[in-house]
């Protein structure tokens, strides 16, 4: 556990323009989760959960890249990381019966430490494969109904071809994301970070404040907005 730290230390120091890569990689979750939540409110404004198969891969997809951020999120092994997975993995011992030794079966152990460090980093490299085969099943679901759109016109009875109207349009908001990311990279890298994340993981020393990402917010008012801990998993479950 004590080299996850120090290989991140290693690359944003030692490897030539190994900074970058790690602020883009950090920093581009960010703007993924930007691009989702964007994904996810024109669904909801135009009534796309209509839609039944296309709307539930899509929910599967949403809570699968939020398991691989999470997972990303706790491999550094700052202080925010360290915590973050403990205070995340112990709301499973919310769960009657099974809870305590679920969660002791996901650690590897009695606590967060090396082999779920391990699980973790496994994870992280293996669900973005598993999310690339479900964003086809969502593309192949999505043909087979079609979409809605501002217009509220069948998409079937007026169409136009993809490129390339389609292909200048998604090029073009590709473009003003990446300028974004790389504005965010080289001028305020830390901008959507945690402080306490550029310490080393202490089990002895909790922070005063544990909070997480900001693209993980919502989930941590609806957990804090109920004093039970039971109530809370229930209520981001529903």
């Amino acid at each position: 556990t004590t080299t996850a730290f120090q290989s991140v230390t290693h690359i944003c120091r030692d490897v030539n323009y190994g900074w970058i890569l790690r602020y883009l990689h950090a920093n581009g979750a960010s703007m993924f989760f930007i691009c989702l939540f964007l994904h996810v409110g024109r669904g909801l404004y135009y009534g796309s959960y209509m839609y039944k198969e296309t709307w539930n891969v899509g929910v599967i997809l949403l809570f699968a890249v939020m398991a691989t951020a999470f997972m990303g999120y706790v491999l550094p092994w700052g202080q925010m990381s360290f915590w973050g997975a403990t205070v995340i993995t112990n709301l499973l011992s919310a769960i009657p019966y099974i809870g305590t030794n679920l969660v002791e079966w996901i650690w590897g152990g009695f606590s967060v430490d090396k082999a779920t460090l391990t699980r973790f980093f496994a994870f992280h490299f293996l669900l973005p494969f598993i999310i690339s085969a479900l964003v086809l099943v969502h593309l192949l679901f999505l043909h087979e109904t079609g979409s809605n759109n501002p217009t509220g016109v069948p998409s079937d009875s007026d169409m136009i071809p993809f490129h390339p109207y389609y292909t200048i349009k998604d090029m073009l908001g590709a473009l003003v994301m990446i300028l974004a990311l790389l504005m965010l990279v080289l001028f305020s890298p830390d901008l959507l970070g945690d402080p306490d994340n550029y310490i080393p993981a202490n089990p002895l020393n909790t922070p005063p404040h544990i909070k997480p990402e900001w693209y993980f917010l919502f989930a941590y008012a609806i957990l804090r907005s109920i004093p039970n801990k039971l109530g809370g998993v229930l209520a981001l479950v529903l």
